[in-house]
């Protein structure tokens, strides 16, 4: 069937199907008027009657659509009426030319005059109007459909453009606290750690910017991006930050926007380790809840980060976190925030366990 084209939309040609179904619906016509006249014994002339109809019929009809093409894109107060009259116009020619066929090769001795040439104007004025009214309903169906596909693209650009914009605040954030801490060793004259810091961030940048803005790691990928990223801030505060990693096996496949944990270890950086003069753990646990992934980010800092959440910052980091997830998961994901029983502060996801690959 791949072969033969089956597996196609039938009116992804729309040339194609209208004369498919043009052909197949006169076809049938005259099929069916065969059978009636050879079940009603009208003899061998009815077939050249039939024909005559079937011919007219069809020809009528593709006039039709020429008109009907250019009228279904004016407004309704214009496309209806007109389209009526034009149906009226051709169920009379039609009544006429059915008329004459039977006068002619039916019935010799009837001479009709005057209004006995509309005597089947009923007959055709319910057969056109039904094929009139099947091609507009189909057209109308096939424009009602591009303009949902269009707008569902539409939606799906914007989606797009925002997740990518979320996602690209992040690294002018990120380098703005890094270059600072980067010209403070300089400033200090640790030439040495001013190098190491610069290549581990570049190391960072070059790992992150090879995924596009919208497309989705694995929760193994956004781990080691995260190490990379905390091998930096290790520079910075050295045994101050204590991080730990409790990452279940069967959440490592587990797939999430791009670095959209790494704004929560950069939270609890800021307001954990930093005010501290003993820093703080930081703990990154995932677990499988169903068909969920349950990832938390908690530290055991003075709290400060509630703090934070309570104000409803506008800031990159949890808001960022926020709308990415909205824009991501709609309705389907969780997010909280909140103190934890070690007396820091914890932010805890919940969203689909997906492992496909796709983007989003």
């Amino acid at each position: 069937m791949t072969g033969m084209g089956l597996d196609q939309p039938f009116f992804r040609d729309k040339n194609r199907a209208f004369w498919i179904l043009q052909n197949a619906g006169w076809t049938g016509y005259f099929i069916l008027r065969s059978l009636s006249g050879f079940a009603n014994n009208m003899g061998a002339m009815y077939i050249v009657h039939t024909a005559l109809l079937t011919a007219t019929g069809y020809s009528l009809t593709l006039l039709m659509a020429a008109l009907f093409r250019r009228l279904i894109a004016m407004r309704p107060v214009v496309t209806l009426p007109v389209s009526l009259g034009v149906v009226i116009l051709a169920s009379i020619l039609f009544s006429i030319i059915e008329t004459w066929s039977i006068a002619t090769f039916i019935n010799p001795g009837f001479k009709p005059f005057g209004v006995e040439y509309l005597g089947a104007i009923l007959l055709t004025f319910a057969l056109l109007a039904a094929w009139a009214a099947l091609y507009y309903g189909i057209n109308y169906f096939l424009l009602l459909d591009e303009q949902i596909k269009q707008r569902e693209r539409l939606e799906s650009q914007a989606s797009s453009a925002q997740l990518a914009m979320l996602r690209y605040q992040l690294n002018p954030h990120f380098l703005f606290n890094t270059l600072n801490s980067i010209s403070t060793l300089v400033l200090l004259k640790q030439t040495e750690r001013a190098n190491a810091m610069l290549a581990r961030l570049s190391s960072f940048l070059r790992y992150t910017l090879a995924n596009e803005p919208t497309a989705q790691v694995t929760l193994a990928q956004e781990v080691e991006t995260l190490k990379l990223y905390l091998e930096i801030e290790k520079m910075r505060f050295e045994d101050r930050l204590r991080p730990h990693f409790r990452i279940e096996s069967e959440t490592i496949g587990a797939r999430l926007p791009s670095l959209l944990l790494q704004p929560l270890m950069e939270n609890a950086i800021k307001y954990a380790v930093t005010p501290s003069e003993v820093g703080a753990d930081i703990w990154l646990t995932a677990r499988r809840e169903g068909g969920a992934v349950r990832i938390e980010v908690a530290d055991n800092g003075d709290g400060g980060g509630a703090a934070l959440a309570a104000t409803q910052s506008t800031g990159v980091g949890l808001a960022n976190i926020r709308h990415r997830l909205s824009q991501a998961y709609g309705s389907a994901h969780r997010f909280e925030t909140g103190k934890n029983d070690k007396g820091g502060f914890s932010v805890i996801i919940e969203i689909p366990c997906e492992t496909g690959d796709k983007d989003i």
